[in-house]
């Protein structure tokens, strides 16, 4: 195989997940070049990920949504003569589109009735093994090794010298005890409450040990704007104030990264940094940290979330609820010590 596909998912995290899966193709296909199919939001970690050699962009709700536009994208993979895609996104339409554009083999699970486009069916995994595992599966049921299952990213040069301008701009310099708190998640029932994170912050606002510095995207700014005032003038607020590389950047620099289960948990485990993961309806054995950072999960057994749960209507979000402030303390103390 020259030339290989891979189409991947749609969110960070997921994207991160896969990211095990060029490295091992590389090692199996030396003088491969491997290209990667993506909606334009998880480029710039696609750009982080080892033994990505191209990136194409599928706008599907953009520049892509419209026939004409799908044309002129499978024109575009016709031209490039791959010769095999590995299908991690589950979609009818991406199949559809790698069998237009004629890649003469096509390896997937089988599903949404997109099994006639496809040249190698993929047997599904238990639904209880890790995400990463079930994306590896598409490449290994082809018989492609894969001898490290770790997630990885590398941080960008660039990126990390502007992370160091914007902590010195906020006198955080490169001996200071750096945590990072990371209050969103792309869905409300993921999330700490606000409250604890800030009553966590300030917990440590007192000690000139350790700077503390609020991460996440621009829509995150509002979860910012909830937390105590003095919050507000002690901690540093980065929400919205990096791009995807710096926000990579920032948590190879963090010491110590506190996030509930979301893309920039990953990012930071994925660059070697220690992480408390805070988990409630999701399960660390199917999403947890993957990389080379350690990992620390807390999790309660509340009766309801020994599957995933994605009850977007719960009414009391309790799983989320009994992690407590101490709990989290406890752990940053033990990794201090």
């Amino acid at each position: 195989m020259e030339r290989i596909l891979v189409v991947n998912v749609n969110w960070v995290g997921d994207v991160i997940f896969s990211s095990p899966i060029f490295k091992a193709l590389k090692e199996a296909h030396p003088n491969a070049r491997i290209a990667c199919l993506a909606v334009p939001r998880v480029r710039e970690v696609l750009e982080s990920i080892p033994f990505v050699d191209e990136i194409i962009v599928y706008d599907e709700k953009g520049k892509h949504w419209n026939p004409l536009a799908k044309l002129m994208l499978i024109l575009q993979l016709r031209r490039k003569r791959f010769d095999v895609a590995f299908l991690l996104h589950r979609s009818l339409t991406r199949a559809i589109l790698v069998f237009l554009a004629g890649i003469p083999q096509r390896v997937g699970y089988d599903e949404k009735k997109r099994g006639k486009f496809l040249t190698h069916k993929v047997d599904f995994l238990d639904e209880q093994v890790h995400r990463s595992d079930h994306y590896l599966n598409v490449i290994e049921s082809f018989g492609i090794p894969v001898h490290d299952r770790q997630c990885q990213l590398s941080v960008s040069q660039k990126a990390q010298k502007d992370v160091e301008e914007i902590l010195k701009s906020h006198d955080i310099n490169k001996n200071d005890y750096l945590i990072v708190v990371n209050p969103g998640g792309n869905w409300d029932l993921k999330r700490w409450s606000t409250e604890n994170y800030s009553r966590l912050i300030l917990g440590f606002i007192a000690s000139q040990n350790i700077k503390i510095v609020i991460s996440g995207t621009q829509k995150d700014s509002l979860l910012f704007k909830e937390m105590n005032g003095l919050v507000l003038h002690e901690a540093i607020n980065l929400t919205g104030k990096t791009n995807l590389k710096q926000l990579i950047a920032l948590m190879s620099r963090a010491n110590i990264v506190v996030s509930a289960d979301s893309g920039p948990l990953h990012m930071a485990n994925s660059v070697g940094s220690t992480v408390i993961g805070l988990y409630g309806p999701t399960r660390p054995e199917i999403t947890g940290p993957r990389g080379s950072g350690k990992a620390f999960v807390l999790q309660y057994n509340v009766g309801c979330n020994k599957e995933p749960c994605y009850y977007l209507k719960c009414p009391d979000n309790i799983c989320m609820k009994s992690i407590t402030v101490d709990d989290v303390k406890d752990i940053i103390k033990q990794i201090r010590n």
